[in-house]
């Protein structure tokens, strides 16, 4: 994207100030790959016209395969002040994901993965516990790289349009549009809340749990730029049954295939991929908590169409469901912990539904209610 594109003035404008709400005086740590720079430098100007402190913190292509690769135990270990800053001091966090290549670290050993991620557990546990107490504000968005664009099967203005769309960036308010999706996403969690048994239905999927009295989170706009859920943490105890995710899970950089789990009591007892088995197996084996649900979701934005590649756009396509493995969020009152958090999306619009407590709530991915 042109460093002088326009529509990146625009974005900071919503992200600043309707997602974060910087205020003057704020500290407001700014991450994200350097090919996201005009959107990176954008974001810092509107900072400084919020009256905030903006800390610029771009990484370049592929600095922490470096690390995973060359560095001992004790260097992947090492936690930095800037790392300890960003999830224990600062008051605003905004993080733009903009990778050159996501399939970097296809080769690398999970070990030195799980290694860095696990000596991070104690860091994001803060992070999270720090959000859910409303001491710090954090945002995290796509940035349209080629890439994701040849991820999502679309040239990189093409995909472009297709991100800018599903974020209400072609609309003349974009705040007041995520506004609008607030109040109706509202309406589900009104009616989901005093409710506790859901059902999952769709091919190879038959899979109940408890969301018993849990909290639902209104997902606008604010934490994840685009967004459009509502989601919850599952009672830790009570998944059972079989479930086959419809899209690959695309982490570390790897592509995870045709994933199946099947439950017990809250937990993986059993677990397969079609590709990169081995890597699930791992990521399961991280700790205690990696074979619970920490996250159970509906998607709503129906702006987002189509599998593009990136978990965070596909998670939000209306009509679908996803849950996480592993660390779930306080403020859902979920108490599963894990070095993980791994979405993945069950799609139910065609054929797929899912009832609560017995009644219809979303059939072929249309809600009833």
């Amino acid at each position: 994207m042109a460093l002088s594109d326009p529509r990146f003035d625009k974005w900071a404008e919503v992200q600043i100030n309707y997602s974060l709400g910087v205020q003057p005086g704020d500290k407001v740590a700014i991450l994200g790959g350097a090919t996201a720079e005009p959107l990176l430098r954008a974001l810092a100007r509107e900072t400084l016209r919020a009256g905030g402190h903006p800390v610029l913190l771009p990484s370049l292509d592929g600095s922490l395969l470096d690390l995973l690769q060359l560095g001992s135990d004790d260097q992947v270990i090492w936690l930095s002040p800037v790392e300890r800053f960003v999830r224990e001091e600062a008051d605003c966090v905004v993080t733009i994901s903009a990778e050159s290549n996501s399939r970097a670290m296809t080769g690398l050993d999970p070990a030195r993965q799980q290694l860095h991620r696990n000596a991070r557990a104690g860091l994001t546990a803060t992070f999270r516990d720090r959000a859910s107490a409303g001491q710090v504000r954090w945002s995290l968005a796509a940035y349209p790289t080629d890439s994701a664009a040849q991820d999502a099967g679309m040239s990189t203005d093409e995909y472009a349009a297709f991100l800018f769309n599903a974020c209400k960036l072609d609309r003349d308010d974009p705040a007041a549009a995520w506004r609008e999706l607030h109040v109706e996403q509202q309406r589900l969690i009104n009616w989901l809340t005093p409710r506790s048994q859901v059902r999952i239905e769709g091919p190879d999927t038959d899979l109940t749990l408890s969301v018993q009295n849990r909290l639902w989170i209104n997902s606008d706009g604010t934490r994840n730029f685009p967004s459009g859920e509502v989601f919850t943490g599952p009672i830790e105890d009570s998944a059972n049954g079989y479930v086959r995710f419809s899209y690959p899970v695309i982490t570390g950089g790897r592509q995870i295939e045709d994933i199946r789990l099947r439950f017990e009591n809250g937990v993986v007892v059993e677990a397969s991929a079609a590709r990169n088995d081995e890597y699930l197996q791992s990521m399961l084996n991280s700790d205690e908590g990696a074979r619970r649900l920490g996250e159970f979701a509906f998607g709503t934005n129906f702006d987002i169409t189509r599998f593009t590649g990136s978990i965070l756009l596909d998670e939000k396509i209306g009509g679908t469901v996803h849950m996480a493995l592993g660390g779930g969020y306080p403020d859902t009152l979920s108490t599963n912990r894990s070095a993980i958090h791994w979405d993945m999306i069950c799609d139910l619009r065609q054929g797929g539904r899912v009832t609560v407590d017995g009644e219809p709530f979303l059939v072929d991915g249309r809600f009833l209610i």
